[in-house]
């Protein structure tokens, strides 16, 4: 029989002294976990026998005790438990006899320790949880498989199998495990920037629970989301194993404000969906890796656009074929992958917008017509600006870092090539059009601009595809210099209602998803669920 209960949240404390650790199990009540790992190797001259009282006693919320030993930790960290083993061991069992919720014992010691534990006269509900960290890699299905029947047959409650990924396929290893655990309680999750997914689609696998900082900057491993981002933005406590999962491909990725975006459509048309970032090195072994119907619609940005067109071979949209770049992939219901591009509309419709709300149109067909529309960048979205300017019957230019990639742009919608240095004296006329899809000026690098202040005097509006920042250095210069601006940002909203209504077949609630990045999620406050409305199974 499968587990019906709902995937925790739990908290894990690193505090530095037993104060502050109280203080923050009170903060993890109020962010709405469902429970606190009492990291207490952090804490400095921990005493059992003291301390352990004060943390048990009239605890605000579930709690794991982890007295976490030097062995099991990062070979390269100076974290773990100080005392000697029998001390530690004694410290697991005086939680057990006072009652904590769980405590967390290693593989390597529990079958001796459970053992021992349960053959004694201490009568306790406390929940034992075995545990194995693998700071290296993510075995094989194989070993890890074995390494979980050797856990249970400790005789602890709850296993916890942690990994290390190396690429984000092999979180599938995990997902796996936890949809094979046939109703035993089992947590699994794979640690690094690229094992991110184990901890936000846990609950779909049917894992015991998942780990979520107290806030930035106190993560307890690489890779752990915050609470409030777990509950408010991918609203695990309302996710299960009918989840419709999207998400953004890229690297980077975790700059991405899709998620924030997406997620707040679908709670609010009530849909049974989440939206996360996959962070690939490989997009073709990445797709064929999550291959399932469940996996249904993927953005894909830097720098995977082409990939995604040869991957979506025949099943590619008229627009995204003349364009040579796909940023959305669909897996339609006979497995069958297709692609579209909403760049390109996303794009060329704000540019327009904001020549006709400046004043700057005098084409009833197009604001665009018979402008010269200069785009730096040769990738996908500088692909798609090109192509669409050209529909719209601007005159285009494109400029690169590479030349040959600006000619072999160019050749393809009947444009002009420009070296990307000779930019700056690029001034046949004024009145030019400039866009930028360069990721030039994405945070963290954010005083870098793909061209100077001086070279675009001779422009009337400047757009640039970057979004984070919204205002880039590039726009900074444009309004100092007197052009209309447009950002990225507008661009951004409006690829992603098409994509949305490509991911769920109904319109986006734009009003909705604006707001999400105009008005972030607050703190939450409480245990009760905070996820917006319940989301129905599709």
């Amino acid at each position: 029989m499968e587990r019906s209960q709902k995937c925790l949240i739990c908290t894990p404390l690193i505090a530095k002294t037993v104060n502050e650790m109280l203080f923050q199990l009170q903060l993890a009540k109020e962010s709405g976990a469902d429970v606190a790992e009492l990291r207490v190797d952090h804490i400095t001259d921990f005493n059992a026998e003291s301390d352990l009282p004060l943390l048990l006693k009239d605890r605000p919320l579930p709690v794991i005790v982890t007295p976490r030993a030097k062995w099991e930790c990062k070979a390269d960290s100076n974290e773990g438990y100080e005392g000697n083993e029998e001390a530690r061991q004694d410290l697991l069992r005086k939680a057990y006899e006072l009652g904590a919720d769980y405590i967390d014992v290693e593989l390597k010691v529990a079958g001796e320790f459970v053992k021992k534990l349960k053959d004694s006269s201490i009568k306790s509900s406390t929940k034992i949880i075995v545990s194995n960290h693998n700071w290296e890699l993510t075995p094989s299905q194989e070993e890890i498989d074995a390494t979980i029947e050797q856990m249970w047959a400790t005789g602890g409650d709850i296993v916890k199998y942690v990994t290390t990924a190396k690429d984000i396929t092999d979180v599938a290893r995990v997902f796996h495990f936890l949809s094979e655990a046939k109703g035993r309680p089992t947590i699994g999750l794979a640690m690094g920037p690229t094992g991110m997914i184990s901890r936000l689609l846990s609950p779909k696998f049917g894992g015991y629970l998942t780990f979520g900082a107290l806030s930035k900057g106190q993560e307890s491993a690489p890779g752990q989301p915050t609470v409030q981002d777990l509950i408010e933005v991918y609203r695990v406590k309302s996710m299960d194993r009918e989840t419709v999962v999207c998400g953004v491909v890229g690297k980077p990725v975790y700059h991405s404000k899709g998620p924030i975006l997406h997620n707040r459509g679908f709670a609010e048309l009530n849909l049974n969906y989440v939206y996360v970032p996959f962070l690939v090195d490989d997009f073709a072994h990445f797709m064929s890796v999550y291959s399932e119907s469940d996996f249904r619609g993927f953005s894909v940005t830097i720098p995977y656009k082409e990939d995604a067109l040869r991957l979506c071979g025949d099943k590619v949209e008229f627009v995204a074929k003349g364009i040579g770049a796909v940023n959305t992939v669909i897996r339609e219901k006979d497995g069958e992958l297709k692609g579209y591009n909403t760049d390109c509309e996303g794009a060329l419709s704000a540019i327009e917008d904001g020549l006709r709300h400046s004043g700057l149109a005098t084409n009833s067909e197009s604001p665009l017509k018979d402008k010269l529309f200069v785009v730096i960048g040769a990738g996908g979205a500088g692909k798609a600006l090109a192509y669409g300017a050209k529909e719209r019957h601007a005159r285009v230019a494109v400029a690169n870092r590479n030349y040959e990639r600006a000619k072999t742009l160019a050749e393809s919608v009947g444009a002009e090539a420009i070296e990307l240095e000779k930019l700056a004296d690029f001034r046949p006329e004024t009145g030019m059009i400039l866009a930028n899809s360069t990721s030039i000026g994405m945070e963290p690098e954010v005083t870098k601009s793909p061209i100077s202040k001086d070279a675009l005097s001779a422009y009337s509006l400047v757009f640039d595809a970057v979004y984070t920042p919204k205002e880039t250095q590039l726009l900074k210069d444009a309004i100092e210099i007197g052009a209309v601006d447009v950002s990225g940002e507008e661009m951004f909203y409006r690829q992603a209602f098409a994509q949305f209504k490509y991911f769920t077949g109904v319109p986006a609630p734009e009003r909705a998803m604006r707001d999400a990045l105009s008005s972030p999620p607050v703190a939450h406050k409480g245990s009760q669920e905070n996820t917006g409305p319940k989301m129905s199974a599709l």
